[in-house]
Formats: structure tokens, sequence, C-alpha cells
């Protein structure tokens, strides 16, 4: 089994982590750390704004993914983190259409949380991509 870190940017490094680890063996996966509605040097965008932020932590899902090779329909898993959940449920239907037109229908887990690590952040997309 072969695992390659996988950072399209470095504002990573100072949290000691990689946005995505690929494994290859017989198929291969790639998980990828929480994505979030931030900039490529980690500064937040959007705050308040959950519409927004959603489709920022997507853009930068699609970017890791990129960066593998791999798109959103190649997800298998999406997990969702938010601190808002009515306004995740609101967001739903505008950004759900974004993933329906890419071919993503992953399995998803959603999670209401107090937090995320920083304060003005109010969603966080964890998944799971397989070629």
């Amino acid at each position: 089994m072969e695992k390659r870190a996988i950072n399209p940017g470095t504002w990573q490094d100072q949290f000691d982590f990689s946005q995505a680890i690929e494994i290859e063996g017989v198929s291969r996966t790639v998980l990828v750390s929480g994505q979030l509605s931030v900039d490529a040097d980690g500064n937040s965008l959007h705050p308040g704004d959950m519409v927004a932020q959603f489709h920022a932590a997507l853009d930068n899902l699609e970017i890791v993914l990129g960066h593998a090779g791999l798109k959103l329909s190649d997800l298998v898993r999406l997990n969702y983190y938010t601190t808002d959940v009515p306004a995740f449920l609101e967001a739903v239907p505008v950004v759900g259409e974004r993933l329906k037109a890419a071919g993503c229908k992953p399995t998803t887990t959603l999670l209401g949380v107090v937090r995320l690590a920083q304060p003005d952040w109010m969603i966080e997309l964890e998944a799971m991509a397989v070629a």
C-alpha cells in the first residue's frame, strides 16, 4: 500500500495535517480533511452567510479532489459539520443542485456542533473519494 499527502496550499502546515491522503492498493481511496470557507492562505470567507460558506467549502473540496485527479462525482462519503442546522437545511436546496449537477450522490452524515475551530466558520465538509 502507498500513501501520498495532497496539499494544494501551505496554510495547513501550521496545524500539522494534510488536506487529503491518497491510498493506493487494489483501488484508490482519497480521504479529505474538513474543508472550510477559507482562501488559499486560510483566511475566513463569508462570515454569517451559510450559502456562501457552503459554496466556498465545496470549492475547496473540488480543488483538493482536482489535485488528486478526482472530482465531486468520485465522492463516496461526505460528512457535514455545522454550527447552524436550520441555516444548513435552508442552504441544501441551493447548494444541493451543484452536487446533483456534478453527479455526486455520496453517503453523508450531518452533525450539528457547538462551534468549529474558528468562531465565524459555520460549515465544514469531510470527504472520501474513490477511483
